[in-house]
């Protein structure tokens, strides 16, 4: 049975069931639906009112279609905003401050950017437990749209629809998720101390959570539980590795490349450096290397970008490495020291001055071990990193991370999730929610 002819019956009922949640600025399905792969109009138009009729996926519809990119985030927070006070919740809009220019210039984006931090109306005190996500996306922006699943053995079901689009995965999903799972959880429990919290900027280093942190909505806390929402594949994940960032500066002279010994080249002065930083995490500790675990692996480095030179005719004067580093033991300042020594050792007789830099990278953090103690899910540890570490807690204060799709398509062009993801991840945080209140 074709799922297009399945749904012209299905959405029908589906209508009947559920009407479409109140959102702010809410537009048309189909006004900016890309592509679907759905055989004709009428499954088309099937598809988009069965999008419509449900509360959860017109929602994290209504959030995807609205461009989040890292620094852009004011209308989708001012979304977010109106449809929690729309429930019934008191909502704070903190300003973040524009993003910054690496030339120290702010962004052009002409609008504030706001972290949502929101609880019930009804509540008398602080919440004490606090779920949060993040709304802003990786570039480019990748318009909303709903099509078929590709593979011809999964059975026609509506659940099967796969929903596409910039933030779909990361982390819209999540947000839409954790706040049908509030309301919910609410609906049963109208007195659960519950406290949201959506963030700007988690993309670009956490400068909305780094914000919060450091405010006194964080400071006057009473949670003893914070449930973070990224794309886990619906496990919980028992830890992530730590983070930095350096650049490695070559600085020689210029000079004609018919007289090259008229100058000093600064990418052959660089060279040695990334040879050997890029092996670091092969080596072992008593050898100069970067340490490994049994719980994260290997940590691994990522020369992502290099600069140098002017022309091909010139002897390049300077180069620049920017690297990543996935840290899987140790503390960043350990690894700074063990990159400093093995930079050193590798240009000692390199006509050129090579010098690391660790300024430039002002993110960065140890490996942060999470909970999974409640029962139900499978747990695995991620190499990605998180605001996690971003938010400061008191000792004792249970952290989970979870969340609806996969890391591996979360940055991509593919990047996308089932109808039945979104769902599952709608009971997963309500779990997660019902065992912290019971710690209430």
């Amino acid at each position: 049975m074709k799922l297009t002819s399945y749904l012209a019956g299905a959405t029908a009922i589906t209508a009947a069931l559920a009407s479409p949640h109140p959102a702010y600025g809410q537009q048309p399905f189909g006004a900016s639906l890309s592509s679907t792969h759905a055989s004709d109009n009428n499954g088309k138009s099937s598809m988009d009112s069965f999008i419509s009729s449900d509360p959860l996926l017109s929602l994290h519809r209504d959030l995807v279609e609205i461009e989040s990119i890292s620094g852009n985030e004011h209308d989708v927070g001012v979304f977010l905003a109106k449809y929690l006070e729309s429930k019934d919740f008191t909502v704070v809009k903190q300003e973040v401050s524009p993003v910054k220019k690496k030339d120290g210039g702010d962004t052009a984006a002409p609008k504030p950017r706001y972290n949502i931090y929101a609880y019930p109306s009804s509540l008398s005190g602080p919440p004490s437990i606090l779920v949060s996500s993040h709304i802003d996306t990786v570039p480019p922006f990748i318009p909303y749209s709903v099509h078929e699943p590709k593979s011809q053995n999964i059975q026609a079901n509506l659940d099967n629809l796969i929903v596409a689009g910039r933030g779909t995965v990361d982390a819209k999903g999540s947000v839409a998720a954790q706040v049908f799972a509030v309301l919910d959880t609410l609906e049963k429990n109208p007195d659960a101390n519950l406290g949201l919290l959506f963030v700007v900027g988690e993309e670009i280093g956490g400068d909305g959570m780094k914000t919060f942190s450091e405010s006194e909505l964080n400071s006057n806390s009473a949670y003893h539980t914070v449930i973070f929402g990224e794309p886990t594949e619906a496990k919980l994940v028992s830890g992530h590795k730590g983070m930095m960032g350096f650049e490695v500066l070559s600085h020689g002279k210029a000079a004609h490349s018919g007289y090259p010994w008229l100058g000093r080249s600064a990418v052959s002065g660089i060279l040695p450096a990334l040879t050997r930083v890029d092996n670091l995490g092969n080596i072992p500790v008593s050898e100069g290397g970067l340490p490994s675990s049994s719980k994260y692996g290997r940590t691994t480095l990522n020369i992502g970008k290099i600069d140098a030179g002017v022309a091909t005719n010139v002897v390049p004067a300077s180069a620049r490495a920017d690297v990543a580093v996935r840290l899987a033991a140790g503390t960043p300042e350990e690894a700074r020291e063990i990159i400093r020594r093995a930079v050193e050792d590798a240009t000692r007789d390199v006509d050129a001055d090579v010098v690391v830099d660790f300024t430039s990278h002002n993110e960065s953090y140890e490996p942060q071990d999470l909970d999974t103690d409640v029962p139900g899910f499978d747990d695995i540890p991620v190499n990605y990193g998180t605001d996690v570490p971003n938010l400061k807690v008191r000792a004792g204060v249970k952290r989970y991370l979870y969340g609806p799709g996969s890391i591996f398509v979360a940055h991509g062009d593919n990047e996308a999730l089932s109808v039945r993801e979104l769902r599952g991840a709608v009971d997963g945080f309500k779990k997660l929610i019902e065992a912290a209140l019971e710690r209430d």
